[in-house]
């Protein structure tokens, strides 16, 4: 079946046409994998709202796709609590909380900033060269003002960092809680590019002098301030509910 154009992000109730859904529907992941992600950035930036029915019908036929792989998709979120199957009514979207973002990005802190610290004492030094390389292209692009690229390339950036770091289970950890997040859309967030562009300094410093202790405390600090531009930014809109 052809895949339909995924419609815009909704951002506090204004269509960001700039920046459409980026949930990519091509590449070799799983179906459900992909509808899971769909519904579960659209949880976080407000479009499935909380106590809502994500229905089924409805959901396959903007996607383009059978209902089988949402039904899927939809029972993936159930094992994670994003929504709640409720017999003969459906999947209801369950409330997202200040304290379940902060806590995911406490999760997040603390993993990436253990890679960190191991990949200090085994990046070689053509990788560190190319961390450097990476970093004044993300620059760049944050300087023009090309938030897809900061993207794209900050990712590169700790894309060779957990992969230095030689744990493989524990990457794949952090790989499982960034899922919860919508990190597709912090190219819309107020800073987020200023901090990809700036915040990596202390990093490669670390990385650099070959300081595993430094190496974890600024990679754990960049994942803080991260974490609370996204918070502010879901509060401004509305988009997280008290604790």
């Amino acid at each position: 079946m052809a895949m339909a154009e995924l419609p815009a992000t909704t951002l506090g109730g204004t269509t960001n046409d700039q920046r459409p859904r980026r949930t990519a529907f091509d590449g070799s992941e799983q179906l459900s994998a992909k509808v899971a992600a769909y519904v579960r950035e659209g949880i976080m930036v407000g479009e499935f709202k909380a106590g809502e029915f994500v229905r089924t019908e409805r959901l396959a036929e903007t996607l383009g796709v059978s209902q089988t792989p949402v039904r899927e998709g939809l029972m993936i979120l159930g094992s994670e609590g994003a929504v709640n199957w409720e017999p003969r009514r459906g999947y209801r979207v369950v409330r997202v909380t200040r304290k379940d973002v902060d806590d995911l990005f406490v999760v997040q802190a603390f993993i990436a900033g253990e890679l960190a610290a191991r990949a200090a004492t085994l990046l070689s030094e053509p990788e560190l060269d190319e961390l450097d390389e990476i970093q004044v292209r993300l620059e760049a692009a944050e300087g023009e003002g090309a938030s897809d690229r900061v993207d794209e390339l900050n990712f590169e950036i700790h894309r060779v960092i957990n992969k230095a770091s030689g744990s493989h289970r524990m990457a794949t950890l952090l790989n499982q809680t960034v899922h919860y997040v919508p990190l597709r859309f912090f190219g819309v967030i107020e800073g987020w590019a200023s901090a990809s562009a700036h915040d990596h300094a202390p990093i490669f410093a670390s990385l650099r002098a070959r300081d595993p202790d430094g190496a974890r405390q600024a990679m754990s600090s960049h994942i803080d301030h991260i974490g609370g531009l996204l918070t502010e930014h879901l509060e401004r809109h509305g988009l997280l509910e008290s604790a």
